[in-house]
């Protein structure tokens, strides 16, 4: 395994390994046999984060599918830190009552501003897309998702009845198994659409939650 020493910077930050997770319909059943972080069922609606800062130690990413409760399947990306700080970070998510009279109602919640960062311990994000400027370093472009080590990763589980793929460690491996992994990752000006989120501890700083009529916007983080 080759090791590239320095600092990288990707300008609007594109997921290298997103080509990998879009092979899920080449490789079907094989990737979707390590489906999810933190072993829970996603609720089928994708929520908007933004930040103006993300600085982690020991990241990592790779390519699962995350599982609805009724089993339907969705691609992602998945990103570990062993520890992350969040500056002026927000999220957002959309659910349609119209049915009931009431239109759509987006749901916002802002923390980690006034100076004072959110902080996250073995935080993973299982996202569909990312915008942002980012700098790595020590990275490793490539690795074999079985070999990382980060503790974050480590806690990673396959989906409840889902068996494990990767030499246990409920990751995809060989063809299917592209990651990469750096000491340090920084991101500015971060856009992304995400699935789920979990941390082993997760500190919101200056917690702000409120719902709002609408969408769009005006409303949602972006």
């Amino acid at each position: 395994m080759s090791q590239a020493y320095g600092k990288t910077r990707w300008k609007r930050f594109a997921l290298v390994m997103v080509p990998s997770v879009a092979a899920t319909a080449m490789v079907g059943v094989s990737i979707a046999n390590s489906a999810l972080a933190a072993s829970f069922s996603i609720s089928g609606q994708a929520f908007k984060v933004t930040a103006s800062h993300i600085e982690g130690k020991n990241f990592a990413q790779f390519g699962t599918v995350d599982v609805e409760a009724g089993g339907t399947l969705h691609p992602v990306a998945v990103s570990a830190f062993d520890s992350a700080d969040i500056t002026n970070m927000c999220q957002s998510v959309v659910t349609d009552l119209t049915k009931f009279g009431l239109g759509k109602i987006t749901l916002q919640l802002k923390a980690g501003g006034n100076g004072t960062p959110v902080h996250a311990d073995n935080l993973l994000i299982d996202m569909e897309s990312l915008k942002a400027d980012a700098t790595f370093e020590q990275i490793d472009i490539g690795k074999d998702a079985s070999t990382l080590n980060g503790t974050a990763t480590q806690g990673w589980t396959p989906h409840p009845g889902v068996s494990a793929a990767g030499g246990g460690k409920g990751l995809p491996t060989g063809a299917t198994g592209f990651s990469q992994a750096a000491k340090t990752a920084k991101l500015d000006n971060v856009e992304q659409s995400a699935r789920a989120t979990s941390a082993g501890k997760f500190v919101l700083n200056g917690l702000n939650l409120s719902l709002k009529n609408g969408d769009g916007p005006d409303n949602e983080c972006y």
